[in-house]
């Protein structure tokens, strides 16, 4: 199988790093033109200087400011152009006990993890039913369906995150766009580091960590390691593809096996 997005401009909201990063990259090579986002202008510029490669094959367009506030969405969506492919990646976690969790802080995860999607959703999707093709996905996690003690608030975010694609989905029924969410197991990165350590001995060498943290806190895995962002890369790629034209209103998992269900 060949995926080509050539000819396909796509916008990937948190791309400055880890999981969002590693998609970018992965569309680019796939021959899409990416907007890379991210809050400020410099972080963008310079992910952009670093991911575009020695032969500059890879097309980048900077598209910096703060989705989850209505004049930073629509600066993003200015320095884009017609979004085809909408990957809404951004969000926020870490570990707070459950009830330490105050209003203000339910709701900045729900603006951030679910309204900032809604709100490009709500932006992008009239222009791609009109050209009669697009895909929308939703970087959601494992967190939706096993929802973790030590971050409920983050969990909840994703589990409406989920509810979002499928809604949205059906409002694209029958056009040629496609709405999906990506279920993304316990990923390495420079975030999940630092989350990490907070729940092991901060003292322990990253490897011994890693391990420590799978065997204690994420015992279900059945890849039994951290899953690379590259690998979620490659999901997103297939699913922002034609050839994923059949699979819509989908949760499709890459999860290393962390989720005990057959279903989705």
């Amino acid at each position: 199988m060949r995926i080509d997005l050539t000819g396909r401009t796509a916008l990937v909201t948190g791309s400055t790093q880890g999981i969002g990063r590693a998609i970018a990259i992965t569309l680019a090579d796939a021959g899409a033109r990416v907007a890379v986002n991210g809050r400020g202008a410099e972080k963008v510029a310079a992910t952009i200087e670093e991911a575009t490669g020695d032969d500059g094959s890879r097309r980048f367009v900077a598209a910096p400011g703060d989705v989850t506030e209505p004049s930073g969405a629509e600066a993003v969506l200015d320095a884009c152009g017609d979004v085809d492919v909408l990957v809404n990646n951004l969000g926020v976690f870490g570990a707070v006990p459950p009830l330490e969790i105050d209003d203000d802080e339910w709701r900045r995860y729900f603006e951030v993890n679910v309204l900032a999607s809604v709100r490009l959703i709500r932006s992008t999707l009239p222009g791609m039913v009109e050209r009669g093709w697009g895909r929308v996905l939703n970087i959601a996690s494992d967190s939706a369906i096993v929802i973790p003690a030590e971050m409920i608030h983050y969990g909840v975010s994703k589990t409406a995150l989920l509810s979002v694609a499928r809604g949205f989905a059906k409002e694209a029924a029958g056009t040629g766009v496609t709405v999906n969410s990506v279920i993304a197991g316990p990923t390495h990165t420079g975030g999940v580091e630092s989350f990490v350590y907070q729940l092991v001995d901060p003292s322990l060498p990253w490897d011994e960590a890693q391990r420590e943290f799978m065997r204690l806190h994420r015992p279900q895995s059945l890849l039994r390691r951290l899953i690379e962002p590259e690998e979620i890369g490659n999901m997103v790629a297939y699913l922002a593809s034609p050839l994923s034209s059949a699979t819509t209103g989908a949760a499709v998992r890459v999860d290393g096996g962390y989720v005990d269900s057959i279903v989705p």
